[in-house]
């Protein structure tokens, strides 16, 4: 970890990724492995804890495995095959397949182990940043320069050195949704019933989409994700008297949780969807929520994310760099890459039926929300009578 070098001497990079979240984190990892020179600038040494991705499962360890982190999330993460889907206190149907819950600071800390070169961070922060088509120069708050031949942005919604550039952030629905993360246990120790559960909204009214509970190493962690106004006072409710007001919204829940308790502070996340304009630029490229901003509810944040480390760091940062320039005909590319386009589409495109989904309250979506379930229990039923034959005709249609 590089935290002071003499200001006189720049450090000199392959790539200089700005930002240590999950995104930064995972492409310098890549990146570094592959035998680029890679500087990563954070201003944290240690992420912080913060209420962020939370489980991976599903695709996702497909695009974690090929990157070769799947090692570093068994270790680090919480395994769990099999998840309990319940609305209005009954089973919808189980969901079966491998995940890992562990907390967001656990999960950086896995990527950023992955990277060869502890000296590959430099704590510190970006104040300045200018790109050309051939070299990209970084200023730092301790009057230190970095110099690379590209530059990642992988900063969030952070988007300050960005707006510098003449990127500007287009919101395409403000406040879409509220997420709220905290761990529970049951009062007399024991455990819960269930490896995991997600518990459906009952109502239009109330505005929640799901209760998700997955194990983490710290216990049973919860996430709720609603749709409704943040300023509503069940937002306060949810925080302050989070056990009365989770078995009101979410009455069926009560058979399953049992006398429960809250074992931390609530924490929630306020989310805008958006995307950026402006960022073809030479010598720079966005990635993660740095580009596009996804709906937590539904759950393509992550794929998104590996999506664009996967495309750009085995993909386009191998070939730019083994020919000169560094221009905006390179940077297209990125952009215009068909599984990264397809990621971005397909996340905005399940950020608005997930909020349809939960809160639209006229004829046809109430039709359309009942047949949603309705085919989800059919098809539990048929499999608990004839496991694998669903799978199987399925499969058969697809041939």
């Amino acid at each position: 970890m590089t935290t002071s070098k003499s200001v006189t001497e720049p450090i000199v990079a392959d790539i200089a990724i700005v930002g240590g979240g999950l995104a930064g984190s995972l492409a310098a990892a890549v990146l570094a492995r592959a035998g680029h020179r890679v500087a990563l600038v954070d201003k944290r040494a240690v992420y912080p804890e913060e209420f962020r991705v939370e489980k991976i499962g599903g695709p996702q360890l497909d695009m974690i495995r090929r990157l070769g982190f799947i090692r570093g999330l068994e270790n680090a993460g919480c395994l769990y095959d099999r998840v309990l889907n319940i609305r209005e206190g009954k089973v919808v149907d189980v969901s079966v397949g491998q995940a890992y819950g562990l907390p967001y600071a656990n999960l950086v800390a896995m990527a950023r182990g992955q990277i060869p070169d502890p000296s590959s961070l430099v704590v510190d922060e970006v104040t300045a940043v200018s790109c050309s088509d051939d070299v990209q120069h970084l200023e730092l708050a301790s009057g230190q320069r970095v110099s690379a031949r590209l530059v990642v942005l992988a900063t969030g919604m952070a988007g300050v050195l960005g707006y510098k550039l003449g990127i500007r952030r287009r919101v395409l629905a403000e406040r879409h949704s509220v997420s709220f993360g905290f761990t529970i246990a049951r009062r007399n120790g024991a455990p819960f019933d269930f490896k995991a559960l997600t518990c459906y909204g009952e109502r239009t009214s109330d505005g929640v989409d799901y209760l998700s509970l997955f194990p983490v190493p710290a216990g049973m962690r919860a996430n709720l994700f609603m749709f409704r106004d943040p300023t509503d006072p069940v937002m306060r409710d949810v925080r302050r008297d989070t056990e009365a007001t989770l078995l009101r919204l979410l009455p069926g829940l009560q058979p399953y949780l049992g006398d429960f308790h809250v074992m931390d502070r609530v924490q929630n996340w306020v989310m805008d969807l958006s995307v950026v304009e402006g960022h073809l630029q030479p010598g720079v490229v966005l990635i993660g929520d740095a580009f596009q901003t996804n709906c937590p509810a539904a759950g393509t944040g992550v794929a998104r994310l590996l999506v664009d480390v996967e495309r750009l760091c085995t993909e386009y940062v191998p070939q730019w760099l083994n020919t000169a320039g560094m221009g905006t005909d390179k940077i297209s590319q990125f952009y215009s890459d068909s599984d990264k386009v397809a990621a971005d589409q397909q996340s905005l495109k399940m950020a608005h039926f997930r909020q349809a989904l939960t809160s639209r309250n006229d004829i046809s979506w109430d039709v359309r929300r009942r047949l949603h379930f309705l085919r989800r229990n059919i098809s539990h039923r048929v499999d608990q009578m004839r496991p694998g034959w669903l799978a199987g005709f399925r499969s058969a249609l697809r041939a």
